[in-house]
């Protein structure tokens, strides 16, 4: 399957989905105590504010527009036209200013190093050659930058290991935590057996606390 043919047949399937795509309880938040369990997760993740953050894969917007409300400043690509019109609407709504952009995640088009965080949920493993992917991304954070992937190896079969993951990442980004997720049915609208989990890497620079000093 040639590129373009495997962006459109992509592009078609999440177009189709984006009218309901938010029904499922972890990616509408539209549940408080769900919304909430997620702003809690990204809270210990998220740097000090405001930061640029980039979405990738962002769907309908909701964890952009949940970040946005934090006081950052928020980009988000999806390879989807509809999704990002959801996205558009939804940040929209909650009066947040949002660049949304319709974009393929394997190649997005942005300055290198101009970002303090790259978040992508639930997308990489869908991605091809997903080790020159995770290079790419690593190009577009800033010297004291952070990527933080949220994936899984679901019971359909499809997905990614997170030994996988850790595997794929560039030598720019060496300090690597792994947050097992499956065992907080909170984040997900009841129990899994999956296996999810979010991958968190930094560059060597990057300082937590946000104050200038790097910590090693």
């Amino acid at each position: 399957m040639s590129d373009q043919h495997r962006l459109q047949s992509a592009r078609e399937r999440w177009d189709a989905e984006a009218a309901n795509f938010d029904d499922e309880p972890d990616h509408g938040l539209r549940d408080p105590q769900i919304r909430n369990a997620w702003l809690t997760l990204l809270q210990g993740w998220l740097p000090r504010k405001p930061a640029l953050i980039l979405d990738i894969g962002c769907g309908t917007g909701t964890l952009s527009t949940l970040i946005a409300e934090q006081g950052h400043t928020v980009t988000g690509i999806d390879l989807s036209p509809a999704m990002i019109a959801q996205a558009q609407a939804k940040a929209a709504a909650a009066g947040e200013t949002i660049a949304f952009h319709v974009m393929d995640a394997a190649f997005p088009q942005f300055t290198p190093g101009g970002f303090d965080l790259i978040l992508c949920r639930h997308l990489l493993w869908a991605l091809p050659e997903p080790s020159q992917v995770l290079a790419r991304w690593a190009v577009l954070l800033k010297p004291a930058g952070r990527l933080l992937l949220i994936e899984g190896f679901w019971h359909t079969g499809g997905g990614l290991h997170a030994q996988d993951v850790i595997a794929a990442l560039p030598a720019t980004l060496p300090n690597v935590t792994v947050q097992p997720l499956s065992e907080q049915p909170i984040l997900w609208g009841g129990p899994v057996t999956d296996e999810r989990y979010a991958v968190v890497a930094d560059t060597p620079a990057y300082n937590p606390r946000g104050d200038g000093i790097v910590t090693q």
